[in-house]
């Protein structure tokens, strides 16, 4: 059971390891950016309407916006 674990890892090159590691990063950067532009534009505060205000649809649509970002940078990084 280790050797079927083992063996994938020792698969891996330095190169696919290290390719993994930056994409991942750029993949964190423009997520947080992305996001940090739909806290930037909207209207209101976005942490009040969720934490203080209880408003569970804001908390749903900002959900699918997370997820639809994190489609378009994923799908970008694959090309």
């Amino acid at each position: 059971m280790l050797s079927s674990i083992v063996l994938p890892v020792a698969a891996l090159s330095e190169n696919s390891i290290v390719s993994a590691l930056l994409f991942s990063a750029m993949g964190l950067l423009l997520f947080g950016l992305a996001f940090f532009v739909i806290v930037k534009v909207s209207p209101f505060s976005i942490r009040k309407e969720i934490e203080e205000d209880q408003n569970t649809s804001l908390g749903i649509i900002i959900g699918a916006v997370i997820i639809g970002i994190s489609l378009i940078i994923s799908a970008a990084i694959q090309g």
